[in-house]
């Protein structure tokens, strides 16, 4: 079985200028859990989820430091800090997205979707043709075909 045959094509996607506020109105409405963001090309440039909104929701947490000579020693990562300070501050789709997005071609057998939702620990994966979105397949595509 192949990934066009259990793909939805009808997929809800958003720009990365576009304001949060539409994407979490347009999860609630559509019952979804993440969505792509594409170009005017219909490219895949990210996907935008329940996870990367619930940032904003939470508090940022300031990651812990010590002084010592003069310098500041972070105990924990920084870097994971000013991600997520890019997340809970951003107001834009591009500034909360995630920017790595594992898809797959539409003639790629379903066992190689499933792997790489397992492997990635992610919930969906987009579907292209020729580079440009066709469909979305997400973990209940895949158990209606189980049933």
């Amino acid at each position: 079985m192949l990934a066009r045959d259990i793909m939805t094509r009808d997929v809800v996607t958003v720009k990365p200028d576009e304001e949060i506020e539409k994407v979490a109105q347009l999860l609630v409405e559509n019952k979804i859990s993440g969505i792509p963001v594409v170009d005017d090309d219909q490219h895949i440039v990210g996907i935008i989820t329940e996870k990367d909104l619930i940032v904003r929701a939470g508090e940022l947490k300031v990651p812990f430091y010590i002084t010592l000579f003069d310098s500041i020693i972070f105990l924990e990562n920084p870097i994971r800090f000013s991600n997520s300070l890019k997340q809970y501050t951003a107001s834009k789709v591009g500034d909360a997205m995630t920017k790595e997005v594992w898809a797959v071609k539409e003639d790629e057998e379903v066992s190689k979707v499933v792997e790489i939702m397992q492997k990635k620990n992610i919930n969906r994966v987009p579907v292209v043709r020729n580079g440009k979105l066709v469909g979305i397949i997400s973990r209940n595509d895949v158990l209606k075909v189980l049933v």
